[in-house]
């Protein structure tokens, strides 16, 4: 009797899952729309209230912190890539030790806190630096003052880092992978997290900036405040539907020892010619062990048919047998096969990181392009800040007009389940990227021949020039992230192992990190290679009508250009992995 109701028990439940009460997860209860519909409500209020400071703090920081444009833009660019590069940390806890809807849960409350800190420093005329003085140069904010800006702003990083890692695979994992339907729901999800990300977004880039720049920061601080704490309890309504993923151990221990193993097995066949000769030899000869044999014995034969595949041939020899392999490096097919889509998934991840080393310059530069520019409309002055509304509307016009009619569209041309593959769409949104830096720099031109013509390059007075040019770039790159964004997430999250779905996922948000950061290295390069004793740095001078802001665009076109060549080698040469491994 008890067998029959532990075989009924399994076949109505979902393997490898839990409900919030960490009882197995029910076929008919738990997962589906319903349960990803409140993940995408969160993420609208989780990124209006990170956005809305990222958004934005480049002036804050120039204004009342007074650094100058070059180091607000590298604080925001650090901040924002600190902030999005800890998703890794975020995703190896969700796969390792809790579940993704406890990480989310810790994440938001850290960020709560950080943003209380930032309301209370903007709210204190004590806790900032005096406002400057006619003739005197301003105070940079220093000591105490500037410590309670970063603890403020890294507390804020730190929960952005575990949301990002946790909420995204949080939201896929409620949909089942093992049927054409629950494939094509998760992609709808993805579709969906992005255009939800972008409502978000829009309030963050019009209502909010808006009270920041004429109600004051502490009113924006606040309302950011509000949005996180409200969307805590929205979560939790949804507990009753959540299937979480049960941890299965640490993925960076699998890698690890498969790397390890790989490594010593390697330096001891070396001194072993029967082990020579075996990797010498077809695939399906190599005496390797199965997943049953890490319970079993050194000695016992293993079937030549539990064999590793052929691609990465190197790390076959992780389940070697020799000397070398002690019992804690003891590697079974199933995690070498792991590690190997692992490290597939690698080289298309860094092809996208040239895209958010782009994409950092509409938080940094482009802001101080529009605020020297006319950003009225009509009766309205539109704030510097609230210029990515130009890609977050577009992005939400298209996500939608995407899965209904493009994807469908596809779908029947191509007679395929996607229509446009993962990769098809990371590639659009790299190309996109090469032409909207060449716009940026065509602008660019045009605003510095507008204020050598008015006589206005030692001016702070607009520029008679509308705000409208720059929105051009941020349309193709807002396009762009709309395309390798979305793809990027659904492609390591369904081309990764089951145990390592949130790691994997969190690398989507690290090339974002590391573009960041990309962006800060190639500023710093630009401005040491430029400058010398007869000329100023590209990126620097009394304003930003003195930059060479044209010729840093026109570089990173380049570089744009030759990252999307390479990227086409990775992605004609990746082989998706079957749909039910």
């Amino acid at each position: 009797m008890e067998i029959e109701s532990q075989s009924k028990l399994i076949s109505t439940s979902w393997e490898g899952y839990a409900d919030w009460r960490n009882r197995p997860a029910l076929i008919n209860r738990h997962g589906g729309l319903v349960a990803a519909s409140f993940v995408l409500g969160v993420e609208v209020l989780e990124n209006l209230a990170y956005l809305a400071n990222a958004s934005n703090l480049v002036m804050y920081l120039s204004d009342y912190m007074h650094y100058s444009p070059s180091n607000s833009a590298n604080s925001v660019t650090n901040f924002m890539g600190t902030s999005f590069l800890l998703a890794l940390l975020g995703g190896f806890l969700s796969d390792a030790f809790f579940t993704t809807y406890h990480i989310y849960l810790i994440s938001a409350l850290i960020e709560f806190l950080g943003l209380v800190v930032l309301t209370i420093q903007a709210r204190s005329d004590s806790m900032k630096p005096e406002k400057c003085k006619p003739d005197t140069p301003c105070e940079q904010v220093h000591g105490a003052q500037a410590a309670m800006l970063f603890i403020g702003l890294y507390l804020v990083a730190l929960g952005v880092g575990g949301i990002k890692g946790s909420l995204t695979p949080h939201g896929a994992e409620q949909f089942d992978g093992e049927t054409p339907q629950g494939r094509k729901q998760r992609s709808t999800f993805f579709n969906y997290f992005v255009f939800c990300l972008s409502c978000g977004g829009l309030i963050a880039v019009t209502f909010v900036v808006w009270v920041e720049d004429n109600k004051g920061w502490q009113w924006g601080f606040g309302i950011s405040t509000l949005a996180i704490l409200l969307s805590i309890p929205i979560f939790l309504a949804g507990s009753p539907f959540y299937r979480n993923k049960i941890p299965r151990g640490s993925p960076l221990t699998t890698i690890s020892k498969v790397l390890i193993a790989a490594l010593l097995n390697s330096c001891a066949s070396r001194n072993s010619s029967s082990a020579i000769a075996s990797l010498g030899s077809s695939p399906s000869t190599i005496p390797v062990l199965s997943n049953e044999d890490e319970e079993t014995t050194d000695n016992k034969e293993v079937e030549s048919v539990n064999i590793p595949s052929k691609s990465l041939r190197f790390l076959n020899r992780a389940v070697i047998k020799t000397p070398a392999a002690c019992g804690a490096l003891k590697c079974s097919v199933q995690e070498v096969e792991e590690v190997k889509m692992v490290m597939k998934i690698l080289p298309i991840f860094a092809c996208t990181i040239m895209l958010n080393c782009c994409l950092a310059q509409l938080s940094t530069f482009s802001v101080q392009q529009a605020a020297t520019m006319n950003t009225k409309f009509g009766k309205l002055k539109v704030p510097p800040a609230s210029l990515p509304i130009f890609p977050v509307l577009f992005i939400m016009i298209l996500a939608p007009i995407f899965d209904y009619f493009i994807i469908p569209f596809a779908r029947k041309v191509t007679k395929t389940e996607m229509g446009i593959t993962h990769l098809q769409r990371i590639g659009i949104g790299l190309f996109l990227s090469v032409v909207a830096m060449a716009i940026a720099a065509l602008v660019e031109i045009k605003r510095k021949n507008v204020a050598t013509e008015a006589g206005l390059m030692d001016s702070t007075k607009p520029l008679p020039i509308t705000f409208f040019w720059i929105a051009l770039q941020y349309l193709f790159l807002g396009s762009a992230d709309l395309f390798t964004l979305a793809g990027l997430l659904e492609f390591c999250f369904s081309e990764a192992p089951f145990r390592m779905r949130s790691l994997a996922t969190s690398l989507s948000w690290a090339s974002l990190a590391i573009g960041y950061y990309l962006s800060t290295v190639i500023v710093s390069i630009v401005n040491s290679v430029t400058g010398n004793s007869k000329h100023q740095p590209w990126l620097s001078g009394g304003n930003l009508n003195h930059f060479h802001l044209d010729r840093f665009y026109w570089l990173m076109c380049v570089l744009s250009a030759l990252n999307f060549v390479h990227y086409l080698y990775w992605a004609r040469k990746y082989k998706y992995r079957a749909v039910n491994s």
